[in-house]
């Protein structure tokens, strides 16, 4: 059964940094491509970064380059999300998903806060 558990959210002040974690599980996950979806309130979801299953394909949302890096470590299953300069915009849940354009299966979410 596919699992995956996200941590790191929080309450930070804009311009602050955040790291978030997502751990995998019941799949091969050195296999699989991964992405980071967000969803504001009253917002549909979106995509903000995507890694492939080898990192060496990265895509993200225009909005966040140079700001957010997404990386993974296969051999601990996780992917990340280092999120810098953040912004009151970058305010909602964020999502870890199995996929690439294609959201397989996502995680519960965690709340990012960005607010002074």
């Amino acid at each position: 059964q596919v699992q995956l558990v996200e941590s790191g959210g929080g309450l930070v002040q804009p311009g602050g940094s955040l790291r978030l974690s997502c751990v995998a599980y019941g799949f091969t996950f050195r296999d699989s491509d991964m992405s980071w979806y967000r969803q504001a309130p009253g917002k549909e979801r979106e995509m903000v970064a995507r890694i492939g299953y080898n990192s060496l394909a990265l895509c993200y949302k225009g909005s966040v380059r140079g700001r957010f890096t997404v990386s993974r470590d296969n051999a601990k299953n996780t992917i990340y999300l280092q999120m810098n300069s953040l912004k009151p915009e970058d305010t909602a849940v964020y999502y870890c998903v199995k996929g690439w354009g294609t959201v397989e299966a996502a995680g519960q979410g965690t709340q990012v806060t960005v607010s002074s």
